[in-house]
């Protein structure tokens, strides 16, 4: 093998892989403020105050009742909404890059906010602000990395939006359950700005999707864009041809004389005005009956995410178990964190497989999941630590078998490229309602209705959502296109509005 076939063969491995782990530390920052007031908790809210000489200007704890850790937990999720509506139509009419790119200010200006909040209104408008750029990331990274991915693999790569929030949801617990005293729970609020500001430098050397760019009709960048990430001219034309993109425009563009290239620049201007006002926005894709269909169907796989209760152990794990577990809850809540990692890794490439694919995964998940929830109420109803235990490790990992990573893969998969950002936005807007649903309301249903029970109502919601993905949720693996996964006519799945 030749020097050059060598270099060639190693930047193909590594650039992508660098592209992949960049943009994703923006799930990962989601995971991570997911997870990053649970181990702490006692602490930030005074119930457990050292007696230490602090070190610093700022209080040692902020003095809050239940209620008002409720809203600065919950106040994330309301950013998230806001983030995730405003990334679509941003991310269709600038670009994937420029909207992680912009996004970057919010996920480094809300940790350090956080981490200097001297009371609850800043603390508050901090978990805001980190909930405006985890919403945001979370539209536009999944669409990026599907529009880069190599077709054969996109499950595989889109599995790794759930497995970067799974790592920042175990490094926040990791750091949580060594630094949760005195004031050093700032620390633990801080660190994700220094992410934030590493994923800012990253950023700087990301190319924008080929695909967006060939759709816009700016080719010659798109192939030099393709070219860079595959690391090859190697099927180039093949892989272009698949997005429905005329390769012979492509390829010839840089031949083309001066004169001959602004008249081709003025046609590629007209091309992208005319793409960007082809482009659907939120109550469009409403209105079109074909969107519609898929619309419903990741509102349904989202609320499901979520509302079969995989955030009542993220979030509240620690309190929840500590009265069963004792000291030992803080420690599980790290095992589940890296459970979680390690399952969603191992059980990615099943989404590709040909037997189970998206919907069989997200099959097996919610039914590992219900019956995983009457058990774990019936381990707490009646105190049985190691079926608490056992039940709470196989929750997690049945969440990781397919409702971790599949929602976040399904809006790109469902809907062509006109439609996807106010696709994205309705689906993520679905995920963030749902997960403010399970941070504001658990403790208070937990509490009212008695301990365990609240999981019998979560085994329930399972069953219905059983249901409910069998019936309505087609399965997207293998297939061509909007038409092809939704059973339409190809000439009518543009044509209303």
């Amino acid at each position: 093998m030749s020097i050059q076939s060598y270099l060639q063969d190693f930047w193909r491995t590594i650039y992508i892989k660098f592209l992949l782990f960049t943009v994703t530390l923006a799930p990962l920052l989601f995971g991570f403020h997911l997870g990053e007031l649970n181990a702490p908790s006692a602490v930030i809210t005074c119930d457990k105050k050292s007696i230490r000489q602090q070190s610093i200007s700022l209080p040692q704890c902020i003095p809050m009742s239940a209620a008002e850790f409720g809203l600065v937990q919950s106040i994330f999720t309301l950013g998230g909404l806001i983030g995730a509506l405003a990334a679509g139509p941003v991310s269709s009419k600038r670009g994937r890059l420029f909207t992680m790119r912009i996004n970057t200010i919010p996920v480094v200006l809300g940790p350090f906010i956080e981490a200097l909040a001297p009371n609850v209104a800043l603390l508050s408008i901090g978990r805001l602000l980190s909930g405006v750029g985890a919403g945001a990331g979370l539209v536009v990274v999944p669409i990026y990395i599907s529009e880069i991915a190599p077709s054969a693999s996109k499950g595989f790569y889109g599995s790794f939006t759930q497995i970067m929030t799974n790592c920042g949801i175990f490094i926040t617990q990791l750091i949580g359950y060594f630094l949760s005293h005195d004031s050093m729970w700032r620390v633990i609020l801080g660190v994700a700005g220094v992410i934030g500001i590493m994923h800012t430098c990253q950023l700087f050397f990301a190319v924008e999707s080929p695909k967006w760019l060939a759709e816009r009709g700016r080719r010659k960048e798109s192939r030099e864009a393709l070219s860079k990430i595959r690391g090859t001219e190697d099927g180039l034309d093949e892989e272009i041809r698949s997005w429905g993109i005329d390769v012979k425009k492509i390829v010839s563009e840089g031949d083309e004389e001066p004169e001959r290239q602004g008249l081709l620049s003025q046609s590629e201007s007209h091309s992208a005005e005319q793409h960007e006002s082809d482009e659907l926005g939120y109550i469009q894709v409403v209105r079109n009956p074909n969107y519609r269909r898929a619309i419903l169907a990741v509102i349904l796989v989202m609320a499901a995410q979520q509302l079969t209760g995989i955030n009542s152990i993220i979030m509240y794990g620690v309190s929840l178990l500590s009265g069963l577990l004792s000291s030992s809850s803080a420690l599980l809540n790290i095992l589940v964190s890296l459970l979680n990692i390690v399952a969603t890794t191992a059980f990615a490439p099943l989404t590709d497989h040909p037997r189970l694919g998206r919907k069989g995964c997200l099959l097996v998940s919610i039914a590992g999941m219900a019956t995983s929830s009457v058990l774990l109420g019936i381990g707490i109803r009646t105190s049985t630590k190691v079926l608490s235990a056992i039940c709470v490790l196989t929750f997690v990992a049945s969440f990781a078998f397919g409702l971790g990573p599949v929602p976040f893969m399904l809006p790109s998969e469902f809907v062509d490229s006109k439609g996807v950002g106010a696709t994205q936005s309705w689906a993520l807007a679905a995920n963030w309602i749902a997960t403010f649903i399970v941070a504001q309301f658990f403790p208070i249903v937990n509490e009212k209705l008695g301990k365990g029970i609240v999981y019998f109502l979560f085994c329930g919601l399972g069953a219905f959502f059983l249901a409910s993905v069998w019936w309505y949720v087609p399965e997207t693996r293998g297939k061509k296109g909007m038409a092809d996964v939704w059973g339409l006519e190809e000439e009518r799945a543009g044509h209303e509005d």
